[in-house]
């Protein structure tokens, strides 16, 4: 009985795995944050506002057209919220910037293809429609 709640457990622990890591695939491939944006917190942090100013470099074409970097601090929260990213913690606590979570660079280093997968282009068209029309 014991060996059979056991192997019961171990087998719900990898179904929760398997649900987080695709969960973090998807957040990572519907937000709309670029390869070089991930690549660039790998080896340190970011702030919502240092990404918005450099828009061309760290976002995908379609957001380009963002108005202030509260858009991107709630793309930032959504992400926190599913384990890809946390916030940088410095002596005083916590920062506005933020940083991959191992979870989020396991994803990056098992999923070499998210960025490079071509989006079709109803997919493309429905993005674009949902953040230029809904307010944010």
């Amino acid at each position: 009985m014991i060996f059979y709640l056991k192997i019961n457990l171990i087998n719900e622990m990898l179904l929760i795995d398997q649900k987080i890591f695709r969960r973090a695939k998807k957040g990572i491939k519907s937000c709309p944050f670029n390869l070089y944006f991930f690549q660039s917190l790998q080896v340190g942090s970011l702030s919502a506002q240092n990404v918005f100013e450099n828009k061309s470099k760290y976002l995908n074409h379609e957001f380009m057209s963002i108005k202030n970097s509260l858009f991107i601090e709630n793309e930032f929260l959504k992400l926190i919220k599913i384990g890809v990213l946390r916030r940088e913690v410095d002596g005083q606590g916590l920062t506005s910037k933020v940083r991959i979570t191992p979870i989020g660079r396991q994803v990056l280093d098992n999923h070499t293809d998210l960025f490079t997968k071509k989006i079709s282009l109803i997919k493309k068209l429905i993005t674009c429609l949902k953040y230029k029309i809904l307010p944010r």
